[in-house]
């Protein structure tokens, strides 16, 4: 149950994300990252926001290790990250 509920929030996350213009398969936290390293101000403004918010529930550095999990596809279904091309 726990699994289900945090891939419903991620899923909602990547639906704000969109309707703010961005990648449907980014969360803004990693976005938020993302767009910091790049030097743009949205990543300048949110990026602490969201650590800031993230660190009051016990999560350090949540806009990088959200950024490192979507970077490492580990968000994906195991046949999506081990390149089978066979569905399961």
């Amino acid at each position: 149950m726990r699994q289900y509920l945090l891939f419903v929030l991620i899923g909602l996350d990547q639906l704000a994300n969109t309707l703010l213009a961005g990648s449907p398969d980014e969360t803004l936290s990693a976005r938020a990252y993302r767009t910091e390293q790049s030097g743009k101000w949205l990543g300048r403004v949110f990026r602490p926001l969201i650590d800031a918010l993230a660190r009051l529930l016990g999560d350090k550095d949540h806009c990088h290790q959200a950024y490192l999990s979507e970077f490492r596809k580990l968000q994906l279904p195991g046949s999506y990250r081990d390149g089978n091309t066979t569905a399961r």
